[in-house]
């Protein structure tokens, strides 16, 4: 669906779920290149610039996965969408209903408050990252969430699952903003970059930022469960030693006289039960003591 958001000084035009069909009316009309189309009908590419004389072509890709997915792909987080910027002309395609595509020709293009197409491209481009910064304070949540139930919880439950899909999704999430530098470095000319470019350029920065802490909480989390659980797993052998080595005497002691040898003279003295049950007894509380010198009690 070929949408036209005009403008009195440029033209704006938006296309939602586009069909070939519909890609080619505008490439002809506009001399886009065949290549540009090919790379707009692959749902999966990545964030890209690419000039072609006085027209400049992005990729760019926000967030659109809902807070309570599992996804940790690409496209299982992020839609596409692809612009065409000239000086008198924007195109914007993409598949799925956007949000900001809305908000932006209602409250900045319509309500006049759009200097050009640069300022536009610039504003769309912002929009995108924005997108990125709600599921930054999810996955911080969800961060702080497995730390507590890893450290406080005295048998905490499995969470290498949960923390796994968090690390994937910082993962994806930060490769594809580490690949949209591209796109902000070329918004405008080095030589007239206006305030709202290094405002854009401070959100990706931040996010950016953002996102390479979480990736490091993440890492360290998962050597940490591990140490966590090495520990209680190295204290419930500790204990089961400590009660090995209590009974290693003990059963020493019950097999040299359930041999049934029948010289074995203790067997028939009238001390020899309390006896042997006496030296048991006292085999024990030397161990005991000597744990305890050893602080290993």
């Amino acid at each position: 669906m070929i949408r036209n958001f005009a403008d009195s000084s440029f033209n704006w035009i938006d296309i939602l779920e586009p069909t070939p069909e519909d890609l080619q009316k505008v490439a002809s009309q506009h001399n886009l290149h065949q290549a540009f189309i090919t790379d707009i009908l692959q749902p999966e590419h990545l964030p890209k610039y690419e000039p072609v004389g006085n027209m400049a072509f992005f990729i760019l890709r926000y967030y659109a996965a809902e807070d309570n997915t599992d996804q940790d792909t690409i496209q299982g987080l992020t839609n596409k969408i692809a612009i065409f910027q000239t000086e008198k002309l924007v195109i914007t395609i993409h598949r799925f209903e956007i949000d900001f595509i809305d908000d932006l020709k209602k409250n900045f293009v319509d309500a006049g408050e759009c200097s050009g197409t640069v300022h536009l491209l610039n504003r769309i481009i912002k929009a995108v990252f924005q997108t990125y910064e709600a599921p930054a304070d999810r996955l911080a949540k969800d961060i702080d969430f497995y730390e507590s139930q890893t450290f406080l919880k005295r048998n905490p439950p499995p969470v290498l699952k949960g923390v796994y899909h968090i690390k994937r999704q910082i993962e994806v999430t930060r490769r594809l903003l580490m690949l949209s530098k591209d796109t902000l470095e070329h918004v405008d000319a080095p030589e007239h970059q206006d305030p709202n470019t290094r405002d854009t350029r401070d959100l990706y920065i931040r996010l950016l930022s953002l996102y390479d802490a979480m990736s490091e909480n993440t890492n360290h989390l998962l050597t940490l469960y591990f140490s966590v659980s090495a520990q209680r797993t190295n204290e419930v052998i500790r204990v089961l030693t400590i009660f090995s080595v209590f009974f290693m005497p003990l059963t020493f002691i019950v097999g040299i006289y359930g041999m049934n040898f029948d010289f074995m003279p203790e067997l028939h003295w009238k001390i020899g039960y309390p006896g042997i049950m006496l030296i048991m007894a006292g085999v024990t509380i030397a161990i005991y003591l000597w744990f305890r010198s050893k602080h290993w009690l």
